[in-house]
Parts: C-alpha cells; sequence; structure tokens
C-alpha cells in the first residue's frame, strides 16, 4: 500500500514538475476604500431678483441659456425713477448756482477788506471798526461758500445714488454660467419684495459634497483626487480634489461633510446628481499578498501550495479583498515564503516542487 502511495506522488511530481511555478507572498500596505454616497452641487448657485421696483420690459435668456459675466439678461422700466434723476440733477444746477454767487460775493467781500485794510495804514483815514466789520464780512462769506459746497456734494451723491438705482433695471449676470430657471415675463410687476426673476448656476466646475462617517474620516486628504461613480455613466470612473471641509459632524448622522472640487468643462456632470464615491480611509498594516491563481479552494478548505524544503505544503488560509492583481489573505504564512502561482488539489503534500 505504501508503495502504491509512494507511486502516485511521484506520477503528480513528474506530472506537474515541468510546469510548477513558484512565486514569493508580497506583504504590503493596501489602501482601503469604503462606498459613500455623495452629491453634486453647482460650484456657484445665484436666485437673481429686482433690486428696484419696476415692470419687466424684457427678458433676453431663457432656460438652458449660457451666459457670460456682466451680460444683459433683462431690462426693467420705471418711469418715475427718470422723474427722480431729472429732479435730482435740477438740485445739483440749482446747488452750483448758490454757490458761484457765494463766491462771486466772497470774491467783492475780500476785494472790499483789501482796500479798507491799506487805506487804515494811514491815520485818520477810515473809522477803526470798518476794518474789523470788513473782516467779520468775509469770513462769513466763506462759510457760506464752505456751506455751499457742502451742499453741491450732497446733491451730487443723491444723484449718483438714483443712476446707480437706474442701473439696477437692468440684469446682468454675476458671473460665468446657465441659466437653470426662468420665473418671469415681460410685464410683470416686480421689486425687492417679490419673487426672483432668474436662476444662474455655475456648471462648468462642480461642488461634490460627501458626508464622511465619523469612522472613516482620519486624516484628510486636502488635496487628494479622488475617484467616484455615476448610474448615468456605468463603468466609468470621474475624478474630484478634496478642497474643503466642515470640520464639524452632524449631530444626527454622525458625519462630516466634505467638498471636492470637480472640472466639468464638457458639461457631461449635472447638478443634482448622486454619485457614489471611492472615500480612502486610513491605512492599516502590512497585509499578505498572493496571486488569485494560487488560492485553492475546495469543499473542505482553502488553502495555498507552500514551498517547504523542496515538498508541497498546504497551508490552510481566508481570502482576502483584491488589490490590483493579487489577493489578500489571511493565514500562517509569512513574506518571503514560496508558493504554488497555479494551486490544485492534485498537488499533494509532500510532492516534489521543481527548484
Amino acid at each position: 500500500m505504501r508503495r502504491i502511495s509512494l507511486i502516485a506522488t511521484l506520477s503528480v511530481a513528474a506530472a506537474f514538475g515541468q510546469n510548477i511555478e513558484l512565486v514569493e507572498v508580497v506583504a504590503k500596505t493596501v489602501d482601503q476604500t469604503v462606498r459613500l454616497p455623495g452629491e453634486l452641487l453647482p460650484y456657484q448657485s445665484v436666485d437673481l431678483r429686482a433690486r428696484v421696483a419696476g415692470f419687466v420690459e424684457r427678458v433676453e435668456v431663457d432656460r438652458g441659456s449660457v451666459v457670460k459675466k456682466g451680460q444683459l439678461l433683462a431690462v426693467l422700466s420705471a418711469p418715475e425713477m427718470n422723474a427722480q434723476i431729472a429732479e435730482a440733477e435740477a438740485k445739483v444746477r440749482a446747488a452750483e448756482s448758490r454757490r458761484a454767487e457765494l463766491e462771486a460775493k466772497a470774491v467783492a467781500a475780500e476785494s472790499t477788506f483789501q482796500r479798507l485794510k491799506a487805506a487804515a495804514a494811514t491815520p485818520g483815514a477810515i473809522a477803526g471798526n470798518e476794518l474789523v466789520v470788513a473782516e467779520k464780512a468775509l469770513e462769513a462769506d466763506r462759510a457760506a461758500v464752505t456751506a455751499a459746497e457742502s451742499s453741491v456734494k450732497a446733491a451730487q451723491a443723491s444723484l449718483e445714488a438714483l443712476r446707480e438705482l437706474a442701473g439696477y433695471l437692468r440684469v446682468t449676470a454675476p458671473f460665468d454660467g446657465v441659466i437653470t430657471e426662468r420665473l418671469t415675463h415681460p410685464g410683470a410687476l416686480v421689486g425687492p419684495t417679490t419673487g426672483p426673476l432668474l436662476r444662474l448656476e455655475q456648471n462648468t466646475r462642480l461642488r461634490l459634497v460627501v458626508p464622511v462617517p465619523e469612522t472613516d474620516i482620519g486624516i484628510l486628504p486636502i488635496g487628494s483626487r479622488i475617484s467616484f461613480s455615476l448610474p448615468a455613466y456605468k463603468g466609468e470612473l470621474f475624478y474630484g480634489t478634496v478642497a474643503r471641509a466642515s470640520h464639524s459632524l452632524n449631530p444626527e448622522t454622525r458625519a462630516m461633510a466634505v467638498e471636492l472640487d470637480v472640472e466639468n468643462s464638457r458639461g457631461r456632470l449635472a447638478p443634482g446628481m448622486y454619485p457614489e464615491v471611492l472615500w480612502p480611509v486610513r491605512k492599516g498594516r502590512a497585509s499578505l499578498l498572493v496571486p488569485p491563481t494560487a488560492i485553492v479552494t475546495t469543499t473542505e478548505r482553502t488553502f495555498v501550495i507552500r514551498d517547504n524544503g523542496g515538498k508541497a505544503e498546504w497551508v490552510n488560509v481566508s481570502r482576502g479583498a483584491p488589490a490590483g492583481e493579487l489577493v489578500q489573505v489571511l493565514g500562517p504564512l509569512k513574506p518571503g515564503d514560496r508558493i504554488v502561482r497555479r494551486g490544485s488539489d492534485e498537488i499533494r503534500e509532500g510532492t516534489l516542487l521543481s527548484r
């Protein structure tokens, strides 16, 4: 019986001896990831409202319009504001006229004072208090000119404020983006207390918000490139850069909101999409890695075949997560152990392995 077993072992060795390839067990720290839900948001979003009361005269854009910063979007009309501007301009002209009149009076008072001062050099030419009266009159005229200049500035400021308000009758884009909602039409009465006219979003760049659980925060990889997938593009990965975090946990979910910047110059992504983010977690200790073909699974056990002094030794292991072209294993192995690359239960323990 022993002779038959020996013959069987030698037969297996002969069958596999020329083809058995040995590889070393590798120890390597493997990056771990977890799949987290996220939400894509526009990088900038704003509801455009009327700053002054008026009627919508025309709307230059519609939903889906791509606009540039400073582009005219809508025009309002407010006839009463034109009357207010005309009134303010009249007040400015009146204030300037009053200032010119007082400046002329001050020049005359200055001339009178200088003549009296020259005459006072001759004893008895003029009464003593005439020079004092002329000096006080000059000071009063100069003060009146200063007050008139202040009135002119105040009138001009009021006029500029009205003109600035009139500028808000022309609604322009504060940044490059896309009109995602049109909420008004010509003839509508709008103002600061009414609803928005348009909604503008910047979609060439997006924010990907990921609620990262407390257990997976670890060290925030600011600046790291993170991949994510979308149901709309099955089998395709997209990437974003970790840019900012709230540094505060939501007390209900025990998660921290982390934002990734995502380039979207081609417009393939859209705000409101819900991607699945492959979030990196804290690295653990080194894992043992072997080729997946080295792992043999039978109804009784899972093992790899180790070279033990030139003979096959079955070593029980547990299969772990894949790591590239290799697989993590748990078992009584150590880095550098030589195992059969293509394991098989036909290679019995004690089989001679080619060296």
